[in-house]
C-alpha cells in the first residue's frame, strides 16, 4: 500500500457512501485511479466489506456492555469452542480470546442494563466453561 491507498482507505472509513466522483474531488485523484485501487484492496482482502454504523439508540438496544470471562476447561469444552457458542448469542456483538487474568472479552448490546445483568446470569454464567465473569457498563461512546 502507498500513500494514495492509505488516502483511499482513510476516506472510505469516515465516508464510505460518497460516490467515486465525490472521492476523486476531494483527494485529488482521478476516478478510475481510485476504483482500481478499491477493487484492488477489496481483492487482496485488506478491505473485507462496506457497512453502516446503525443508531442503536434508535434500533432499541442503546446499553452497551463489556464482560470478562474466565474459562475453565474442567467442563470438557476448548476455549475457542466457548467463543464460538457465546458468538452465537443474539446480544453478543463482538467475543475476543485475550491473554492476561481473564480470557475472554465480549461486547453485548442490550436494551437496558438490566437486559445486561439478565444475559450474564440466565445464559452466560450458566454455559459449561465459565468459570467467573465480570461486567463493565458503558456510560458514554467517544470514539
Amino acid at each position: 500500500m502507498d500513500e494514495k491507498d492509505i488516502q483511499i482507505l482513510n476516506y472510505l472509513m469516515e465516508n464510505a457512501r460518497d460516490k467515486i466522483s465525490d472521492m476523486s474531488r476531494v483527494l485529488d485523484i482521478p476516478r478510475v485511479t481510485i476504483y482500481e485501487r478499491m477493487q484492488n484492496m477489496i481483492k487482496s482482502g485488506i478491505i473485507k466489506k462496506f457497512t453502516i454504523v446503525p443508531d442503536y439508540k434508535a434500533l432499541g438496544v442503546p446499553v452497551v456492555a463489556f464482560i470478562l470471562i474466565a474459562y475453565t476447561p474442567k467442563d470438557g469444552l476448548s476455549q475457542r469452542e466457548l467463543a464460538a457458542k457465546i458468538a452465537n448469542f443474539k446480544d453478543v456483538e463482538n467475543v475476543y480470546i485475550i491473554a492476561g487474568e481473564w480470557d475472554l472479552l465480549i461486547k453485548v448490546r442490550e436494551s437496558s442494563t438490566e437486559a445486561v445483568g439478565n444475559f450474564v446470569l440466565d445464559k452466560l454464567r450458566e454455559m459449561p466453561g465459565v468459570e467467573r465473569a465480570q461486567t463493565i457498563t458503558v456510560f458514554s461512546e467517544v470514539k
